[in-house]
This record gives C-alpha cells, structure tokens and sequence, in this order.
C-alpha cells in the first residue's frame, strides 16, 4: 500500500505545513518524525581545517593617538612658561636686574609667543604640521640653553624674548586647533579642552622640579632641564605625528566621508595678513581679541609671571609658591575637560561671559589671602581660579570655527595673539608696578575690573555668525 500524506477535513496538509503534532505511519506501526521536527535538528557538523574567521574587532581611530601626541607635544614645550616667575629673584640676585628689566624680557616672550601664532598656522598649512613643530621645539631648546651663558640683560631678551618666544609661538594653542580641525568632526569640544590642558600638566611636571633645582642647584640646571625636555619630544614628533587623516587613508573622526588631502597653501605669511584684514572687518573679532587680551593679562601676564614672587614678598618659601601654582594646573586641566564638554552643549557667549566674571571675582579677594603659611582660604582660591585658568579657550576656539569657517585655526591665531599681548602688557606693567609702589595690590584689583569688562564683551558678541567681508 502506498503512503499517503496526511489529510485534514479541508483538504491535504502540504508537507511545509504540518503540524508538530503530525506523524506519518507505515504498516509495522513505527513512527517517523515530522517534517517541521526534522528540519529542527542541528545539520552534524562537517570537519574543516580551517577555523572560522573571528568577528570584526572595533579599532581605535588614529585621530586619537595623534591627539595623544599632541598632548606630550605641548607638555615637553610647557616647561619654559614655568620659568619666569622662578626665575625674577635669582637674576635680580645675581645680575642686580630689576624685575622691571626681568619682566620686559618676558613680555617680549609673551608678544612674540601671540604674534608667532598665527602665521605659525599658515606654515602648518604650507609645510605640514610635524615639520613646523619639530623645527619650533629645536629653537626652545636652543634658546633655554644658551641663556646658561648670559652675562648681559639684552642677551636675556635675546634667548629668552625673541628665540623661545618664537618657538613658543609657533606650536601654541594654534597648534591644537590646527589639529583638531583637521582630524576631527565629532568631539572637538571635549579634545580642544584636553589638549588645552595640556600647557597645565606640563607646568604640573615642570614646576615643582623647577623650583627645586633653583633652590637647590641654582638657576641654571633649571633652563637646562627646560631645554632638554624640548629636544626629547622632537623624536615623537617626526615619527608619529600625522598632518592629516589622508596621510593614513582615514576621514577625520565623526566624518560622514573621506575628504582628500589639499594641496599645500603656498603664500603662509600673505594668508595669514588676508585672513587677519577680512576678519578685522567684523564685529566679533575684535570682541574676541578683548575678551582673550584680558584673559591673556590675567593668567600668563599675572599668575604665571608674578604670582610666586608676590607670594614671596608676603614671605612665602619659593617652594611653597610654586607648588600652590602646580596645584592651580591640577585643576587647570580638570577646568579645561569640563569646559570642552560644556561648549559641546551650551552657549559659548554665556560660557566666556560666566568664566571671565568668576576670575574677576577671585582676583579681587588674592590681596587678603596671601600670607607666609598656605591656609585654607589660599586652598579655595587656588583651586576655584585653576577650574577657570584656560577654561575660556574652547568656546573662544568654538567661536572662531563658528564665525569664520576654514580661516578659523588662522583667525584663532590672531585672537591668541592678542592673548600674549595682553599678557606681556601686565608682565611688565606688573613688574613696574612692584618697583614703583612696593606690593602687587594695585595689579591684582586692576586685573579683576578688567575680567568684568572681559564679561559684558563676551555677552556683546552677535549670535548668529557673520561671514567675513570680502576683501
């Protein structure tokens, strides 16, 4: 007799169809499985000599080693600007300059350091990236050595104003957002903060061993311990710095595709003027020069150049001093991160605005704080001014790329420019001011109304981006 497949009262149960419960017999009564119980049983598994292939494994994007680069890049080039304010007592000691004399020479460093700046970009456009900065790390080290041999206060402007002072320069803040431009889309905020952060970890390292050398050894194993810093980064620079994500076949982090390497920039110094003069002709330029000039004047201007000698006036120990300014890097870095993170989110007009009218405040109350033993209201300042010491450079960075598109690393340039300038001001004007009236009280209450001005020009600049006019 023929087997016949099941069949229900509407008619035959085709085979894909039929029921778990369904069996087929046969005429000894034995029982075969069903056709959906029999398509449930695991194939027997065949053998292979060859394994099978592991899933795909998530990479690390290059963006962020070079990134990682860039941040010990900034922290070996960091330990000169520890220097100056270690530096004004010995000379003063050894050479009889006055703090006057000590200070014109690092104003001339902190001028130079801005104005480098933005045709260090252009270069960086022109020449590559790595080239600019191994060269710029060769002259800080060049220059930080040969003061050891100074005997004269115009070689004091020498090495230290003109030679660090341009090698400074070139591999400034404009160098970590010509890098962060270029290798990324997503997460600028957050890295601009980090590597920001950088210039305070490298005075974090830097400043307490400093300050012990001067102590111990003397002035001079100090620069040189600065310049050897700076020559050992050049090694990492050359071998594993990238000028851009088509150097290694990548799109920039967060990009959407590839974008093709330009062509080099020919002309850096006459597109670092162009930029300057289509910029100058809007509005929020000029506010952001105001803004970053007061924040310049009243961090490396003030804090980093005449913080440890007021402090020392008070009869504070060198030591002690600057280890409350490694301290205000602690937290400088802590500030820088946050501040990135913040600028990803929220307003970057309200953000500056708020940053500028905290420091001002804490400005204002130094002059009673400063005794011969660290209490814990100095404590409070230090870590409440270092959450705020760099904090204004990523929205000001964010503003730039906002208002002025691909000129933005150049146009940043020119800001921090004035960054310097107003630092350089006060590191004389300060210096001055010591000699003429005895103590730095004038200059921190003045320092303070300057950061509430810095307040209402950051709240003055437009919301909606302009373009730059067309030259």
């Amino acid at each position: 007799m023929r087997r016949t497949a099941p069949v229900s009262r509407h008619g035959p149960i085709l085979a894909n169809h039929v029921p778990r419960a369904t069996r087929w017999g046969n005429r000894t009564g034995r029982r075969l499985w069903s056709v959906t119980d029999l398509t449930r049983r695991p194939a027997p598994a065949l053998p292979s000599a060859v394994p099978p292939a592991p899933g795909p494994r998530r990479r690390v994007h290059r963006a962020w080693f070079v990134a990682a680069v860039t941040f010990v890049t900034i922290i070996g080039a960091a330990g000169f600007a520890s220097l100056p304010g270690l530096f004004f007592d010995p000379l003063h000691d050894e050479f009889g300059w006055s703090r006057g004399t000590v200070g014109f020479a690092v104003s001339v460093n902190l001028a130079l350091y801005g104005l480098t700046a933005p045709f260090a970009a252009a270069l960086m456009d022109r020449f590559g990236i790595r080239r600019v900065v191994a060269a710029a790390l060769t002259v800080i080290s060049l220059g930080s050595a040969l003061t050891v041999v100074m005997t004269e206060a115009w070689q004091l402007v020498l090495f230290w104003g003109v030679l660090v002072g341009l090698g400074s320069g070139s591999m400034a803040l404009a160098f970590a957002a010509t890098v962060t431009d270029r290798w990324f889309v997503r997460r600028r905020g957050l890295v601009t903060g980090l590597l920001t952060a950088a210039g305070a970890s490298g005075q974090l390292v830097f400043l307490p061993l400093l300050s012990w050398l001067v102590e111990e050894r003397g002035w001079r194993p100090a620069a040189i311990t600065v310049a050897l810093a700076a020559l050992a980064v050049v090694p990492f620079v050359w071998l594993l710095l990238r000028d851009h994500p088509a150097d290694a076949g990548l799109a920039a982090y967060g990009a959407e595709e590839f974008t093709p390497k330009p062509p080099p920039a020919k002309g850096a110094a006459r597109r670092a003027v162009t930029v300057l003069f289509d910029a100058a002709r809007t509005g929020p330029f000029w506010l952001l020069v105001g803004t970053f000039a007061i924040c310049g004047a009243t961090t490396n201007g003030l804090m980093k150049t005449h913080f440890i000698p007021a402090a020392h006036d008070h009869g504070m120990a060198v030591t002690a001093a600057a280890s409350l300014l490694a301290l205000v890097g602690v937290f400088d870095i802590i500030g820088a991160v946050c501040s990135g993170w913040l600028t990803d989110r929220y307003e970057t007009r309200r953000l500056l605005a708020v940053y500028y009218a905290l420091r001002g405040i804490s400005l204002m109350f130094l002059p009673m704080l400063l005794a011969p033993d660290i209490r814990p209201p100095m404590i409070f300042f230090i870590v409440f001014y270092g959450l705020d010491w760099v904090a204004t450079v990523p929205p000001t960075i964010a503003l730039c790329r906002q208002y002025y598109g691909d000129d933005s690393a150049i146009v940043f340039g020119w800001v921090l420019a004035s960054h310097q300038v107003g630092a350089a001001v006060v590191a004389f004007a300060g210096g001055v001011a010591r000699d003429a009236f005895g103590s730095y009280d004038v200059v921190w209450y003045a320092s303070g109304a300057l950061c509430a001005a810095a307040a209402l020009m950051a709240l003055v600049i437009r919301r909606t981006p302009v373009k730059a006019a067309a030259p």
